[in-house]
């Protein structure tokens, strides 16, 4: 199954029948955590003696799940994540189809620290040659789909790293990390407040999605980004990004 998309007055065929699913789903009591919060939940109903399972004598299956958008799988947020004023993802997201870069970085040993910097993103990824990046950190190990990151110090991007990223006219960014700032930074979140421009002037149509995973398998490189979120009225909510192959660029 082939479609055709025009990007910059080019027209891209789109290869649809091989999808590359890079989201981690939200599993009960799933190892994959941040933010100090417990391994989601999901459980059926009960209700007096009645248990909402099949198995166990109902006629449906009926679960409630317990989780956070940031702590828990793949999940897209806006501004709103830092911003004093509401903001939606679901209002903020309009559009879902993105011509998309694949990167793969290395993070640089500062001290104790693992960081993105300006400099290394600037060796990748060039103004105005895509509106998503997507960034891949190595080593890529498949521990990343069950990683408890608490208190772990992750790798993260500096405000100047962040910076750039907006120059260049990247809109939604992806990474496989529970966030673009230190995990312990003082409430500072200065990568979040660089890329979105917040307070000055907040890009509402921006995106980060956090909590991805993409394979080795595929490689760096020009994709189409198809970004789903869940409809929530929140600053951030679960989401599929899904990328496919461009045969054409």
């Amino acid at each position: 199954m082939k479609a055709k998309l025009t990007h910059q007055n080019k027209e891209l065929e789109i290869d649809l029948s091989k999808p590359l699913d890079i989201s981690l789903p939200i599993k009960n009591q799933s190892n994959l955590i941040a933010w100090y919060l417990d391994s989601p939940k999901i459980q059926p109903v009960e209700e007096d003696n009645w248990v909402a399972k099949v198995s166990e004598g109902a006629s449906i299956n009926f679960n409630t799940i317990w989780f956070s958008p940031h702590a828990h799988g793949t999940h897209t947020e806006c501004v709103g994540h830092i911003s004093k004023e509401f903001y939606s993802i679901n209002q903020c997201l309009q559009q879902f189809l993105f011509l998309a870069k694949v990167i793969s970085l290395e993070p640089e040993t500062t001290n104790d620290d693992f960081v993105f910097r300006k400099e290394m993103l600037q060796e990748k990824i060039k103004p105005q040659e895509t509106e998503a990046l997507i960034v891949r950190s190595l080593p890529n190990s498949t521990l990343k789909k069950q990683k408890n990151h608490n208190h772990s110090n992750w790798s993260y991007f500096t405000e100047e790293a962040a910076l750039y990223l907006r120059n260049c006219g990247i809109k939604h960014l992806l990474i496989d990390l529970p966030s673009v700032d230190k995990e312990k930074d003082g409430g500072k979140v200065l990568a979040h407040k660089a890329f979105f421009n917040y307070p000055e002037n907040p890009r509402l149509d921006a995106t980060i999605t956090e909590f991805t995973y993409v394979a080795p398998h595929i490689k760096d490189g020009f994709y189409m980004l198809n970004l789903q979120i869940a409809a929530i009225e929140n600053d951030a909510a679960p989401s599929k990004p899904i990328l496919y192959k461009i045969k054409n660029l």
